[in-house]
C-alpha cells in the first residue's frame, strides 16, 4: 500500500510541474492542448479500447492451451506495428530526400509480423504435440489389471 501511495504522489507531482510548466509558457495555447487532451481521450477509449475488447472476446474462442501464446503474440505484434507503422507509412519524409527513412519499412513490418505468426503457430503446435503426447501416455495398458 506504501508503495502505491508513493506512485500516486510521484504522478500528481508529476502532473502539477507538467501543467505548471504549461501554463507559464508563453507559447502554449490552452484551446489546442484540450483538443488535444480530447483527441488523444477519444483516440484511447474509442479506438483503442474497443480494438482491445474485440481481439480479447476473440480470443476467447481461442483453446486455452494456445491462449497464452496467442495472447503474448498479440500484444507483440501491436507493440511492432504501433512503434513501426509510421515509419512503414513514411509520414514527413520528403521526396527528394532519399537519406531520410531508407529502408522498405512497409516490407520489413511485414516480415516482423509474419515471423511473429510464424513462431506463434509453432508454439501451438508444439504445445499440442506435447498434450496430446501426455495424454498418450496417461492411458492404461490393456494387459495390466
Amino acid at each position: 500500500m506504501k508503495t502505491r501511495a508513493g506512485l500516486v504522489a510521484g504522478g500528481c507531482l508529476l502532473m502539477a510541474y507538467a501543467v505548471g510548466g504549461a501554463l507559464t509558457d508563453a507559447d502554449v495555447s490552452p484551446g489546442g492542448v484540450l483538443i488535444f487532451l480530447a483527441a488523444v481521450l477519444v483516440g484511447h477509449d474509442v479506438v483503442w479500447m474497443a480494438a482491445v475488447l474485440a481481439v480479447g472476446a476473440a480470443l476467447t474462442r481461442v483453446p486455452p492451451r494456445c491462449r497464452s501464446t496467442l495472447r503474448t503474440a498479440t500484444i507483440a505484434a501491436a507493440a511492432v506495428t504501433v512503434v513501426g507503422l509510421p515509419l512503414a507509412l513514411g509520414f514527413g519524409r520528403s521526396a527528394d530526400n532519399t537519406s531520410v527513412l531508407p529502408l522498405p519499412y512497409g516490407r520489413n513490418l511485414v516480415a516482423v509480423l509474419l515471423a511473429v505468426a510464424g513462431t506463434t503457430l509453432l508454439a501451438c503446435v508444439v504445445r499440442r504435440r506435447a498434450a496430446a503426447d501426455r495424454k498418450e501416455s496417461e492411458r492404461p495398458t490393456e494387459g495390466r489389471p
